[in-house]
């Protein structure tokens, strides 16, 4: 990753933070966006610089489509290019389906896929050959275990297509697009000792809550040179969630 350029949305916690921080320990140079945690954003970006890369916090609302675009531009003009997109901002909603409003359908979709194609569609116009957009979906994308997730399995599905369709429309000039599926994950908005914990947990073949750091592993593989000929693909780090 020496040289290269990374943008990671939502990257002041959780997967993004523990993703820009393995991209910055490969050796790229990262972005990260942020909506409220501005001292999270910081911590993040002197870590980075701390590894002797360079390092840029941006306040993004990914819900709002024309800053969910302009983020992908600031960072590439504040760095110099953008060679990796990691597609990570999200909300997640679990609720009953009679309980979910119209206005809960237009936030989670606004975050969660429209503004996942905004960037995406503005990264495609500042990348070149060898370039990378790796979005994070959820394994409720492969299987739900209960009630409550309509709404969210149904924003994150909607990525594979986006993925699957990215592949076809870039893979000409040599950008590759795929997609990671995280399990139950230990972060602030989801604990591994958390109340809801449990029935995660049994929910896995493993029977435990995965690491931010895991994921950031499997996303730091499909930036490098080892995935070149990787593309469209689906990946779960989910403990055997889906088995």
């Amino acid at each position: 990753m020496n040289g290269k350029v990374a943008l990671v949305t939502g990257g002041s916690r959780g997967i993004g933070a523990a993703t820009a921080l393995r991209l910055a320990r490969d050796g790229a140079d990262v972005a990260i966006t942020y909506t409220a945690g501005k001292e999270a954003a910081e911590d993040v970006v002197r870590t980075a610089e701390a590894l002797g890369r360079r390092a840029v916090a941006l306040r993004a609302d990914s819900a709002d489509a024309a800053e969910a675009a302009e983020a992908v531009t600031r960072a590439a003009d504040a760095l110099g290019g953008l060679d990796v997109l990691v597609n990570n901002v999200g909300v997640g909603l679990l609720a009953p389906l009679e309980n979910i409003t119209v206005a809960d359908v237009d936030r989670v979709l606004a975050t969660n896929v429209r503004g996942v194609y905004m960037a995406s569609q503005a990264a495609a116009t500042r990348m070149g050959h060898g370039s990378r957009i790796i979005t994070i979906g959820t394994c409720m994308t492969r299987r739900v275990p209960g009630p409550g997730g309509t709404l969210y399995a149904m924003s994150k599905a909607a990525l594979i297509g986006l993925t699957k369709a990215l592949a076809r429309e870039l893979g000409g000039r040599g950008i590759t697009a795929n997609i990671v599926h995280p399990g139950p994950v230990d972060t602030d908005m989801n604990p591994a000792d958390g109340p809801y914990a449990e029935p995660q947990k049994a929910d896995t073949a493993l029977g435990r809550f995965g690491t931010a750091e895991e994921i950031a592993f499997m996303v730091a593989y499909l930036a490098g040179e080892g995935a070149a000929y990787v593309t469209g693909a689906e990946f779960s780090v989910d403990g055997g969630h889906g088995a």
